[in-house]
């Protein structure tokens, strides 16, 4: 038992199971304790409705958050962005003209004023619109040389992020930070957005057994040693997977 970093999805991964979750708490938490374990939210959630979520749910502090997909960072507790990862994002991003390329391309729903953020751009799409859609608007970003990238998932969000912007691109910035190696690093998620966490390198994947199906369908392609598909539902299976790959006993 030595350390390791976690970082884990909130909605349907981690949170789901109150009892799978309270008893993962635990054994995070003691860990931390024993040997200085770390732990990210990665979440398609903006920083207050993260908070919102906090005032039910009983979730331990993390040592960084992850929100809005991968586009913004906060580290110990912090009120505002990580500054170097901002203007890592903003280098390459031209939002006004992002959304004027959405439009020409389709007519889409725009989420709520409080998902969308200075780095995502975010809709409401159906699964069968998005079939047709999605390679539309990739093209038509490249086509206008737009350093953007389209993520799909949960059957009905679509997000358009800097290129550069993603929970696996957040990830790779703190893991490299805090100089901990892949093979000592645990993510976990279910849904297509997570793709980009299993996606980014060797770290140790554990993809929940509630996933979605673009997440499953995903593995299935792609199937590798170093990720692990649980039987168990959200923190029930991420603490069968932190089994699996012997972090926890």
């Amino acid at each position: 038992m030595t350390k390791f970093l976690l970082v884990t999805d909130l909605d349907n991964t981690l949170v789901g199971d109150h009892s799978a979750l309270q008893t993962l708490n635990e054994k995070i938490e003691q860990h931390r304790i024993d040997f200085g374990s770390l732990l990210i939210y990665s979440t398609g959630r903006s920083l207050a409705s993260y908070r919102d979520l906090c005032t039910h749910t009983k979730l331990l502090e993390p040592d960084a958050l992850i929100v809005s997909v991968g586009t913004e960072i906060y580290l110990d507790g912090s009120n505002s962005p990580e500054p170097e990862w901002s203007e890592r994002l903003q280098r390459h991003w031209n939002r006004a003209q992002i959304l004027d390329t959405v439009t020409q391309v389709a007519d889409l729903v725009p989420q709520s004023d409080s998902d969308q953020s200075d780095f995502k751009v975010s809709f409401s799409v159906d699964q069968n619109t998005a079939i047709a859609v999605v390679p539309k608007l990739e093209t038509a970003l490249q086509k206008q040389a737009l350093a953007a990238k389209v993520i799909y998932s949960a059957g009905q969000h679509l997000d358009i992020l800097p290129q550069e912007g993603d929970k696996g691109e957040a990830l790779q910035f703190l893991r490299q930070r805090w100089q901990i190696s892949a093979f000592r690093t645990a993510v976990s998620g279910d849904s297509g957005n997570d793709i980009a966490l299993f996606n980014s390198g060797a770290e140790r994947g554990i993809i929940v057994g509630n996933a979605q199906p673009e997440l499953r369908q995903w593995h299935e392609q792609k199937p590798v040693k170093h990720h692990y598909l649980a039987d168990g539902h959200c923190a029930a299976g991420i603490l069968e997977g932190l089994r699996y790959f012997r972090f926890l006993s």
